[in-house]
């Protein structure tokens, strides 16, 4: 599978659900379990590379700012959230994640910022096809620390002057 084919299976369960992450993820199941095993490992390999290349204090600060804070897990979700949005948006926010001021059309923190199920749908798809286990994809650990400059998410002074457009349109 090459990164075009990622990025359509991701955009196609995506406009299916509506913009839903829990749908979305139901949605990405069922298109990965119709492919062969191997091409799911693939997919798995494609997604878990953007979300280590995600971990960065940058992009943890933006979701701090849009969710309104943003521990470990909610990072973690969030990433997977921000993959699943698709290609332009996912890029552009990891090229400079005030960016996301301009790529979202709308924000709502109740629905968005959280796709924790997508993190799974190629496990649980792989699993579905083969009964096993999905297995090691052979990609470098997540770094210990995220990327980047460190930011202190609880300072509203620090994320409005590291993320202006983001902070005008969505902080508080």
């Amino acid at each position: 599978m090459d990164e075009t084919e990622f990025w359509q299976l991701i955009d196609s369960s995506r406009e299916a659900a509506e913009g839903d992450p829990e749908e979305q993820a139901d949605a990405l199941v069922e298109r990965l379990v119709a492919l062969d095993p191997d091409s799911v490992v693939d997919f798995a390999r494609h997604f878990e590379s953007r979300y280590n290349r995600a971990y960065t204090w940058d992009l943890w600060a933006a979701a701090a700012l849009l969710l309104g804070g943003a521990g470990d897990d909610a990072f973690d979700y969030f990433r997977c959230w921000l993959i699943g949005q698709g290609r332009e948006i996912f890029e552009g926010a990891l090229h400079d994640p005030d960016n996301l001021a301009d790529l979202l059309d709308m924000f709502d923190e109740e629905v968005d910022g959280d796709a924790e199920e997508l993190g799974y749908a190629a496990d649980e798809a792989y699993e579905q096809l083969t009964g096993a286990e999905m297995p090691d994809l052979g990609l470098p650990a997540q770094p210990p620390e995220p990327l980047g400059t460190y930011i202190d998410n609880d300072d509203d002074r620090a994320l409005a002057e590291r993320l202006p457009r983001l902070w005008d349109r969505f902080g508080t």
